[in-house]
């Protein structure tokens, strides 16, 4: 069994800056990648951020160049440093984790991130 608990959220006023951190323990065999997702009151779950095991990484457009998604592997753990955070940002973050040869999903229980205007 994977968890993923996640830390970091919170209230910052608008052009502040957070970091999410996010760590998976248990039975992990090997991580195909780990990513952020967020999902905004009456909106579908989106991704935000993620970083494959080769070290590429993707980010949704809203956030590319504000967001970056780093990792330590040996600690088997994803962050997100978040800046220049806008109102529209605000959301509950969940990290996500995809097992390598079983494809199965994982997913924290997810931090609030309130950005106030």
């Amino acid at each position: 069994q994977v968890q993923l608990v996640e830390s970091g959220g919170g209230l910052v006023q608008a052009g502040g800056s957070l970091r999410l951190s996010c760590a998976a323990s248990g039975i992990i065999l090997s991580i195909k990648a780990m990513g952020w997702y967020r999902q905004a009151p009456g909106k579908p779950r989106e991704l935000v951020a993620s970083i494959a095991s080769s070290g590429s990484t993707d980010y949704t457009d809203s956030v590319n160049g504000r967001f970056t998604i780093s990792r330590d592997t040996a600690k088997n753990t994803v962050y997100l440093q978040m800046n220049s955070l806008k109102p529209e940002d605000t959301a509950v973050y969940y990290c996500h984790l995809r097992a390598l040869y079983t494809y199965i999903d994982y997913w924290g229980q997810g931090t609030q991130v309130t950005v106030s205007s």
